[in-house]
């Protein structure tokens, strides 16, 4: 799957901000929901569980009860905050054409969108929050201060590290960010309305 807004490219960051001077508590257990809609050898979601490093769920039913689900239908922002209660998180991995069909529905859980960011993959190179599966795991971990999880993540993909490289800048400032706010208004200084590829 892939999670999405509109375009533009902040400028790349060398090397990691502060982030791993603090790893807060136990990283979150990741769960992908699979609905099996792309194809299986281009699908992040299956990789990382072959890796073990997220459990695959092939029924809603088996989303665990108050996981915290990256859903980019929902108007309500992920914050660091949301780490505090981050135990669970879940990426629902479907197709980028079903995907307003998939979330019509409000999944069991905290459904929250991630900030806009912009795309690694090779798909979606470079375009506004069009992030596959991995990407959103990788935002979220990275928003809630679990920044050695999400490239532990990434480093399955060649392509991986490229996104913490586009993001830099603005998960830097996402990773601070205090309020739904201040969110908001790192989104519009690094992805202004109108300004798109």
């Amino acid at each position: 799957m892939i999670l999405s807004y509109p375009n533009s490219i902040p400028k790349p960051g060398g090397h990691l901000p502060t982030q791993e001077k603090e790893q807060r508590k136990t990283a979150p257990i990741i769960y992908v929901y699979l609905m099996c809609q792309d194809d299986p050898k281009k699908c992040t979601s299956r990789k990382i569980s072959r890796f073990r490093l997220a459990t695959p769920v092939y029924n809603p039913r088996g989303i665990p009860r108050g996981s915290l689900i990256l859903n980019p239908s929902v108007e309500e922002v992920l914050l660091p905050a949301d780490a505090h209660g981050m135990r669970k998180l879940v990426a629902i991995d479907c197709s980028w054409r079903r995907a307003d069909q998939v979330f019509a529905r409000r999944f069991w859980g905290v459904n929250k969108r991630l900030p806009i960011l912009l795309a690694a993959n090779p798909v979606n190179f470079g375009h506004r929050s069009v992030l596959s599966s991995v990407e959103a795991l990788a935002a979220a971990l990275c928003i809630g201060g679990f920044w050695e999880e999400s490239k532990k993540l990434l480093s399955l993909f060649k392509w991986g590290p490229t996104f913490l490289d586009l993001n830099h800048d603005p998960l830097e400032d996402y990773s601070t960010a205090m309020s739904i706010d201040e969110i908001l208004r790192i989104e519009a200084e690094y992805f202004p309305v109108g300004l798109s590829r």
